[in-house]
Order: structure tokens, then sequence, then C-alpha cells
């Protein structure tokens, strides 16, 4: 029997485990005749940190509760998590007159005040790792050393932002005019919305808000809703760290309210910065709303990360590069490779040899399964779009070389997924996955390989092994993507800019130019002199 995590609102939040006869039921539909269980964890595996569950909003240093709340659920076993606060427009436009009166405070601190706070929540995040960890396992799935490495890449932003506070430079500019000295001043932008997604539900927080923060910007966070415990729990660890009220503000809503709590946000007069990170077709609408009042906006917007293999490759390192771009978060991110584009002279050879290390190395299972590589999918519906993509390419003439249906598991368990006569007329060569599928397309030449790897209207990422010097130059020059990985399958790091082209979205977060999308530039002419 399945122990499933659950939270109750008494006093302190709590957990018990799930009643019997909650666990996995049979769905129709699906290829294995029965789900199997999840292993039964044992006591106290389960239970999430009490001292950093919050479940209401968390506007000018207060935790407020809302008229209504909504269900998190462990997308694993579908039990529920816990109930957090349902906000609505008022709560949103409550948290951004709380944020813009702290900005008015918190813009004057000195850059050495503000790296201080940022590293106090920096050294925090450190200390709850684990704690952390586990939250964002228990409401995302991700397997828990996954979401440990997560929680050392979130930590990192604040700490790197910590240190570009003290870096924002202005500039002293030699002008013709003897009696006249010009500057330039780099100035916080004022409120940032900033909307995350549930995939990365504490780094994309971070990425975002330790660049608004160390430049002088306070901000209002709208967590996923799927995953909003994550965004709570750092804002306990904000208040503990220090971070002045309205500083950091949190507003968690339902899915039914998502659309006019984004509105809201996005378009309040005192909002001066939007920062997004999610769909294509999301992101389109915001900037509709930005439009409005010529908002700043930093869009980091959906994929279709081509994984293109030369006949010169070392195809061993190729098939590791791929394991680590496609599966991680099982297939759940947005610089997941989609297509893997294979030259005809390794073709046969990559395909035998990924087919050989997915069976050896993928282990599907709860993410608190110590062996588990590839947690659940986020909800049904992203199973359905996975099955969806399968199904177009199987009657399409592509052929199942392993996995291909649900995993036995149930729910949104999906088997790790390897397809091959693959051809660009399928959904899964035009449509992000945002899944555990590999489409293997062969091709001939390296023309023919950039062209179909460009053929979209989205450019955030791309890979592509080979050992030939002048192709890696030519290669990387001319894939249309903000960031590519030449014979690397693991491209992000705090210290790099991260962002796409095309409409992959407007911007970079992190590295030196994250903290730019918070910085207006202002000139000063001294006359008279």
């Amino acid at each position: 029997m399945a122990t499933c995590l659950r939270l109750q609102r008494c006093g302190a939040p709590r957990l018990r485990p799930a009643l019997p006869g909650h666990g996995l039921r049979p769905r129709a539909g699906c290829w294995a005749p029965r789900p199997a269980e999840l292993r039964a964890y044992a006591p106290g595996l389960g239970a999430l940190p009490e001292a950093l569950l919050r479940t209401d909003s968390f506007v000018g240093g207060r935790w407020l509760p809302a008229a209504a709340t909504f269900p998190v659920l462990d997308p694993a076993s579908g039990a529920e998590l816990g109930r957090v606060a349902d906000c609505g427009a008022p709560e949103a436009r409550a948290a951004v007159r709380a944020a813009y009166d702290a900005f008015c405070s918190w813009r004057g601190f000195s850059a050495k005040e503000r790296s201080s706070v940022l590293r106090k929540w920096y050294d925090l995040m450190i200390q709850n790792k684990d704690d952390l960890a586990r939250i964002i396992t228990a409401e995302s799935g991700k397997p828990l050393k996954e979401a440990q490495g997560e929680v050392l890449y979130s930590a990192h932003f604040l700490e790197w932002f910590s240190e570009e506070a003290r870096r924002v430079y202005g500039d002293v500019i030699s002008t013709p005019a003897k009696e006249k000295r010009a500057l330039v001043l780099k100035q916080p932008l004022g409120v940032a919305a900033v909307i995350t997604p549930w995939n990365f539900p504490s780094a994309m927080i971070t990425r975002k808000v330790g660049a608004a923060l160390a430049a002088g910007c306070t901000v209002v966070v709208k967590p996923a809703e799927d995953t909003p415990f994550s965004a709570l729990a750092l804002a306990e660890l904000a208040l503990r760290a220090g971070v002045p009220p309205g500083v950091y503000n949190v507003v968690p809503c339902s899915r039914q309210k998502a659309k006019v709590v984004g509105e809201a946000l996005c378009t309040d007069p005192l909002v001066s910065k939007i920062s997004f990170t999610g769909s294509t077709a999301t992101g389109k609408v915001l900037l509709h709303y930005a439009a409005d009042s010529v908002k700043r906006v930093s869009m980091e917007l959906g994929g279709l990360a081509p994984f293109i293999v030369f006949d010169s490759a070392d195809v061993d390192q190729a098939v590791a590069g791929a394991m680590a771009s496609k599966f991680r978060n099982s297939g759940q991110t947005c610089v997941c490779s989609n297509r893997f584009l294979v030259q005809r002279g390794v073709h046969d050879a990559f395909v035998a040899k990924l087919a050989e290390a997915m069976s050896t190395h993928l282990r599907v299972g709860h993410g608190l399964e110590e062996r588990t590589t590839q947690g659940p999918l986020i909800n049904e519906k992203a199973v359905e779009k996975v099955e969806k993509h399968v199904r177009d390419a199987l009657s399409k003439g592509a052929t199942v070389v392993t996995g291909g249906k649900r995993h036995r598991l149930g729910r949104n368990f999906f088997e790790p997924t390897l397809l091959s006569h693959v051809t660009q007329d399928m959904l899964c060569s035009h449509e992000e996955t945002f899944g555990p599928l590999a489409p293997v397309i062969k091709f001939d030449t390296e023309e023919e390989a950039v062209a179909i790897a460009n053929a979209t209207d989205v450019g955030l990422a791309g890979y592509f092994y080979s050992r030939d010097p002048a192709q890696i130059w030519r290669v990387a020059e001319r894939l249309e993507v903000g960031m590519v990985g030449v014979n690397e399958g693991l491209i992000s790091s705090v210290e790099c800019p991260f962002g796409g082209v095309k409409q992959s979205g407007l911007g970079r977060e992190g590295s030196k130019y994250g903290i730019d999308e918070y910085l207006e530039v202002k000139y000063v002419c001294f006359g008279g002199l």
C-alpha cells in the first residue's frame, strides 16, 4: 500500500498517511492490465518539514489567508498534499501596493546592504536544502536527487546576485564641450511581477528574484498552481533572512484564477517590469497586457531543442549527452532535447546504444524512491500530450524502439520512449512534447541537419556532437537558438546567460547580464562647469 503525503491545516501544517484504499487505481485505456503499487515508505520518510510549510499568501511581510483555498496534489499518487490560499485580483493588487511601498525604501539600501540580505537568504537555503528538496519532490514529482540539485542551483542564484549587487557600474562620458560632464547612472526599475512555472519551482524564482532584489527592485511572485509550496518556503526563509516586508511577496492561486491574477499583475500601473517563464502562447497574452502601459518584459518561453549527432561524433559521448539532456525531470524542461537528428553513418549505432542506456539507467517510480530517475509527469494533461505525439508518430510510420505507453504504475507515469523512422511531418518534430519521448530523425548532410533544426519559430537551446573543429564553428554559429551545447548535454549555469531567440523569449537571465533586466539607464549632463 502506498503511503501518500498529506497536509493538515491545524496550527502548523502536519502530515498523515493516506487512508487505506486511496492508492493508485487502474485507469481505462492503460496498456498495462493493472497498475503496480508504489513502494510503501518507512515511517517518517514521507514527512515534509513543518517549519517550511506555509499555506497562506505572503504579502508585506505577513502571512495572509484568502477567502478560498485550492488543493495541491502529489502528481505520483494523486493524494492531496494540502490546501493553499486561492488569491484573486484584489489580493494581487494589494501585493503590488505592498511591493511599491517597500520599493521606496529598498531602493535606498546600499548595494552592500542588499548584498548582505541576499547572502543570508542563500545561507538559509543551504542550511535547509534537504527540506526544500523534499517539498519540490512532493509537489512536482521530480526525483529527490534532482530536487536536491535544483535547490543548490536555486540557492546559487541568490549567492551570484548577492555578489552582482555590488557590481552595478555607471559610466563617465567625455563630451566635446569643456564646460560639461556626462554621467550614466543605473537605477532600479521598480516593482517586478514574477510569474513562474512548475517544473523548476524554486530555481525559476531565485533566478528572477535574485537579480531583481540585487538591483533594488521589489517583487510579487505568482507561482504555478501545481507547485506553490516551494515559493512559500522561500518566503519563510526570506523572512528569517531579514528581507524587509514587502520586498518579496507571494500570491498563489488556482488554475481557475490564474488568468485574472496574471492580468491584474501585468496591467497594474505600479508594476514596472514583468518576468515570465512558461509557454509561448501565455507569453504572448502577457505581452499584450504589458503593451498598454509599455512595461519592461523578460520572457523565457517554449523551446523545441534539436540534438544533432554528426558522423564525426563520439557516439558514446553523444548517448551520454542525450540521456542527460532528454530525461532530466522526465523530459519536462524547456531546454530538453525534443528532436534527435542523427547522421546516416552513425544512426543505427546511436539508436541501439541509446536504447541500451535507457534500459540500463532509467528507473520509473515515486520521486522519494532512492533508485528513481524518472518521476511522474505533472498531471494527466501532460501524459495525454505524450500519448498524442506517440500515437501520431506511429500512425505516420515511426517505430517504437522502447517504451511507447503509460507505465504500469499508472496515473501520471509514462515509459521513457525511443522512436525511430521519425519524419518532419510528425507532431513530435514540430511541437514541444515536454515528456520522456526521444524521436530520432535520420539525415544525410550538415546543411540538411541545420535546415531541419532551424525550421521552427522558436529557438531556445540546441545541441550537437562533432569532433570536426571547422564543423563545430559553422554549426554553432548557424543554429538559430539562444544557447548551444557543443559535445555537452547540460548547459545551464548561474554564471551564463539563459534565454532564447525568435518566439522563445526576450531578455536574458542569470549571468552578469541578468541584473540589467531590472535596471534603467539614466543619462545625467552637468553643465556650467
